[in-house]
């Protein structure tokens, strides 16, 4: 696997939108974004470095296989489900080595419960204006319904915010072909209560769901792993959700269905050792 944007898992590449950018080390805290930058408007390409903590985790025959978020210098947040079965001697050998993957004990491959795993690299990440962490939320924080941040590359419709990867992510668009840039779309969090009716009581309290209840925008296949970030007060990014599961792909009354980092900030801290 390697680590894209970005930083990458496994291969031999850093990469950042397939181009070369001058930077400058830089580190001005958790969650933040270029000052100078474009209006983000829903459904277009995302402008490199808008998203700083998106990284693509890459198996080095297969290309893109999921998202994950950069949380501190030298660790990464993604999906269980992303990482379950693989190891770090067969995934990771490259730009940054993967010291040690933290899969959650619970995790249940069958419910998608306790879908989160970490991933620390041998070295560290150097922070520059196009590479920086996303904020892990307090454990009691309460991300309310409205408008948010997701990170996903699929075909997009307003109003929404989402982001997947920026090089050449193999993801199918709706007209079957693939986008190569980072996308990104604005989602709102749906209620835990509405969200259980959809789905039949399989979201459980370590579960977020978000996105459109009529459609039309959503993570997809290759978006797993990947960040669901809410600006919050301070104009800081937190990392509400990991992406997870869904039926389908934005269908109506099936929206996408994300780990609820706040539920695992304490765990998060504790694997980590208080780096995150």
């Amino acid at each position: 696997m390697i680590i894209c944007s970005y930083i990458f898992l496994a291969s031999k590449i850093l990469c950042l939108h397939n181009k070369t950018y001058k930077c400058h080390a830089v580190h001005v805290g958790c969650g933040t974004r270029p000052r100078k930058r474009a209006k983000i408007v829903g459904g277009t390409d995302a402008q490199a470095g808008s998203w700083p903590w998106q990284v693509s985790l890459q198996m080095e025959r297969y290309g893109h296989v999921c998202g994950a978020s950069l949380v501190a210098s030298r660790w990464l947040v993604s999906a269980a489900h992303c990482i379950y079965n693989v190891t770090k001697n067969k995934c990771c050998s490259a730009t940054r080595q993967i010291r040690r993957i933290v899969l959650h004990s619970q995790y249940d491959q069958f419910t998608s419960d306790y879908d989160i795993a970490l991933l620390e690299l041998s070295a560290p990440v150097f922070f520059n204006e196009l590479v920086q962490p996303v904020c892990i939320p307090a454990s009691s924080h309460a991300f309310t319904s409205g408008t948010i941040r997701l990170n996903k590359s699929n075909l997009l419709q307003t109003p929404f915010h989402v982001i997947t990867c920026i090089v050449s992510i193999q993801k199918p668009l709706i007209s079957g072909e693939l986008a190569t840039l980072l996308q990104e779309a604005t989602v709102n969090i749906i209620s835990h209560n509405t969200c259980n009716k959809m789905y039949d009581d399989a979201v459980t309290p370590r579960m977020l769901c978000a996105g459109n209840i009529q459609g039309g925008v959503d993570a997809c296949q290759g978006d797993s792993g990947g960040p669901l970030v809410c600006l919050e007060r301070g104009r800081r990014w937190f990392l509400a959700g990991i992406v997870s599961w869904g039926e389908g792909c934005a269908r109506q009354n099936r929206p996408g269905v994300y780990t609820r980092v706040i539920k695992f900030t304490d765990w998060i801290h504790q694997q980590t050792k208080g780096q995150v």
